[in-house]
């Protein structure tokens, strides 16, 4: 998942590096909002790691 969130983030500076603003914007966003979802995910399966061997 966060390959996903890395390859969204280089296509979103290279697009705007070519002048595409609206296809940068778009992929920006897709690659912040996948990033997120990591740190949740990331989150909630450390803690859950951690409840397990309690």
């Amino acid at each position: 998942m966060l390959r996903y969130s890395i390859m969204f983030f280089i296509i979103a500076i290279i697009a705007a590096f070519l002048g595409f603003g609206g296809i940068a914007a778009g992929s920006a966003a897709i690659a912040q909002v996948i990033f997120y979802v990591f740190l949740v995910l990331l989150v909630i399966s450390i803690s859950m790691h951690f409840l397990r061997k309690v």
